[in-house]
């Protein structure tokens, strides 16, 4: 490795996996405003993953439908204004 280009600051930090909570704990130096209490009683900081090993199709050997905080629905909300068939049937 070249000297000198990585970070230094690394840091536990808890990673939690948001479509089937499961969380651990590991080093990195990316930046956190939540925080959580950890088994060893200590707090860490908390980066929230939408993919982990634990629901990764390729580890699990499933395929898993992750629609992480409604997606689709979001964007059909967002973007349906536009949509010409929902116009015409409207119309009708």
């Amino acid at each position: 490795m070249k000297k000198e280009i990585h970070p230094e600051s690394y840091r536990m930090v808890v990673f939690k996996d948001v479509s089937n909570d499961y969380q651990f704990i590991g080093r990195s130096t990316a930046e956190s405003k939540e925080t959580v209490t950890w088994e060893d009683g200590n707090e860490y900081p908390l980066i929230k993953l939408e993919i982990s090993h634990k629901s990764h199709p390729f580890f699990t050997g499933k395929i898993q439908f992750v629609d992480t905080a409604g997606r689709i629905d979001k964007f059909k909300s967002k973007y349906g204004k536009w949509d010409k068939k929902k116009k015409e049937e409207k119309a009708d």
